[in-house]
């Protein structure tokens, strides 16, 4: 993709457009909704090819009818209304943000975010994001095939501490915590427990506890939830900025000084070499 160019302006719609989803995401409480979104906005990614990623194009009808996308037509109705009293900042900028915005306002890691993504209409093939009814080997051939790693499939996976899985839409039913709406740790503690058999664990879950490499993030991230949020916030920030390079106009103008630099240094010393010589 091209290295998009953000200016000043355009940081300041996306404050506005973040304020505008706090208040959006809060009132309407559908934080878990808008992190789906996100996830499975940047999701389709694929390293190879270069297609896919968070580019916006889940808005496209053919992509939101997708098996793995049902139920996300609300929320995409949902940014519509902030996309129309913000209309300059980019779909693909927008849905990350929404998903940033819906950790934040349940208690989670602050995710550094970055605009800049340009918005596209070409789908990618259905079936690049994970089939819950699968187990370990399946995780990785989706999120190694996006490029991460199997301690950002389990911190990813922490994000299920958000929401509910509904029947019409993934074939399941409940949630895998106590507080489907407080963004914590609480996924990786109840997944190691053997009473909780009332919530929510699917064959992608518990792969996690199967897998002996993943297993050992799962444990830690149930000790301690400080590292589990730093990590999250890492994972999630690379999912997020899949497949391009962001660069602001001040990055392009310390290149262009870095180039100035170099240039003058040359030419001083070509100086110098022929002032010698006069000598």
């Amino acid at each position: 993709m091209a290295k998009p160019v953000v200016d000043k302006d355009y940081l300041k719609e996306i404050d506005k457009a973040r304020r505008h989803l706090r208040a959006l995401i809060s009132s309407r409480n559908c934080a878990p909704l808008m992190l789906r979104l996100a996830w499975h906005d940047a999701g389709t990614y694929d390293d190879k090819t270069k297609t896919g990623g968070p580019n916006g194009s889940i808005r496209n009808v053919q992509e939101l009818n997708h098996s793995a996308n049902k139920g996300l037509q609300k929320a995409v109705q949902f940014c519509e209304e902030v996309k129309t009293k913000h209309p300059k900042v980019s779909y693909a900028d927008l849905y990350q943000l929404a998903g940033v915005v819906a950790v934040e306002v349940t208690g989670g890691p602050t995710i550094d975010f970055i605009p800049g993504r340009k918005d596209s209409l070409d789908s990618p093939p259905e079936g690049r994001l994970p089939d819950a009814k699968q187990g370990a080997s399946h995780l990785r051939d989706i999120f190694f095939r996006m490029g991460l790693t199997d301690k950002d499939i389990v911190a990813l996976s922490g994000g299920h501490t958000l929401g509910k899985a509904h029947l019409e839409r993934s074939g399941f039913d409940g949630q895998w915590t106590r507080d489907p709406l407080k963004f914590d740790n609480s996924y990786f503690v109840e997944l190691l427990k053997a009473d909780s058999k009332d919530l929510l664990k699917l064959p992608t879950d518990k792969a996690l506890v199967e897998d002996p490499k993943f297993r050992q993030y799962v444990e830690l991230y149930a000790t301690d939830e400080d590292i589990f949020l730093k990590d999250y916030a890492v994972s999630h920030k690379k999912l997020s900025q899949l497949g391009f390079i962001l660069k602001t106009r001040s990055t392009l103008a310390q290149g262009a000084i870095a180039i100035v630099i170099a240039t003058t240094v040359v030419i001083l010393g070509y100086l110098l070499e022929v002032n010698k010589k006069t000598k």
